[in-house]
């Protein structure tokens, strides 16, 4: 009788768990939730899909995070996160295609991936879209520019006025930057800044720098030879012209952060964490 009591009573337990399983959310589910609720149409074309995992796993916390590092991932299953939201690649292309890739790095990851059953899911092309504009909403947050706007643009900032060397210095401090780029006289007097998140084409500086409306332009990244080597015959020429490299992580990281504070307003069922890929670089003291 007592060992007919316990079976009973561990097969209950089991199927609770199990009931409790397939009662969560689903990665398909929050992702569909998103789609509803970013208030943009959703493209046919883009790269905003799962990139590893089964959409269909439930759900047991969510992370969302600058890119999908192997880092990141493994915080993400250490603190029980299963479905990783991530704004950049996971595997190395914009496209996030791995018909090609090959060697232990990427098996590692792969492996990591498919041992702890995590999804991952990027959300770039829409964030991005939603207005205000996900990533730049939550850099500005953190640059404690909000307060700044003009109505002009919504990239576009009348700052206090300082200097340059100041202005960078500040910046740094404020964002924990470890090798940020700057091109132009640190004296130079800064009122007026325009920013630019992630990788700025070069029709984005030739922009700022020929509008007597900027007097500095922050960016991400951009090839060397071509938009830095135009800052840089800018100031050959004595133009007051300043650019701000962040790099590409500090340009867009906050905007992930704003993401689980914007998640949690509509996914209560399961925890949600942001969590910081963190600056790749360091400059030797």
């Amino acid at each position: 009788m007592y060992g007919s009591r316990r079976s009973f009573l561990a097969a209950s337990i089991a199927a609770a768990q199990l009931g409790a399983q397939n009662s969560r959310i689903t990665a398909r589910e929050v992702i569909e939730r998103i789609q509803k609720k970013v208030g943009v149409p959703w493209r046919a074309k883009t790269v905003d899909t799962f990139k590893a995992g089964n959409p269909d796993t439930p759900v047991t916390g969510i992370a969302t995070s600058f890119g999908g590092t192997l880092d990141v991932l493994r915080r993400a299953a250490a603190s029980g996160k299963n479905l990783v939201i991530v704004h950049e690649p996971t595997f190395y292309s914009h496209e996030d295609n791995t018909k090609d890739l090959t060697g232990e790095i990427y098996r590692s990851k792969r492996d990591f991936i498919d041992k702890n059953r995590l999804v991952i899911w990027r959300f770039h092309d829409h964030w991005h879209a939603r207005r205000p504009d996900g990533i730049v909403n939550g850099v500005i947050e953190a640059l404690g520019w909000d307060k700044y706007p003009t109505h002009d643009n919504p990239r576009r900032y009348a700052i206090p006025a300082t200097t340059l060397a100041k202005l960078a210095g500040d910046i740094r401090d404020r964002m924990k930057i470890r090798a940020m780029r700057v091109v132009g006289d640190p004296n130079l007097k800064v009122v007026n800044a325009a920013y630019s998140p992630g990788y700025t084409e070069l029709p984005v500086v030739l922009q700022a720098f020929d509008s007597p409306d900027i007097d500095v332009l922050l960016i991400g990244e951009i090839r060397e030879w071509t938009g830095i080597e135009l800052a840089r015959d800018a100031q050959t020429l004595g133009l007051k012209k300043g650019l701000i490299v962040l790099g590409h992580v500090p340009s867009e990281e906050a905007g992930m952060k704003e993401c689980a504070g914007w998640l949690k307003t509509f996914v209560p069922e399961v925890p949600i964490e942001f969590i910081p890929s963190g600056e790749p670089f360091w400059t030797p003291k």
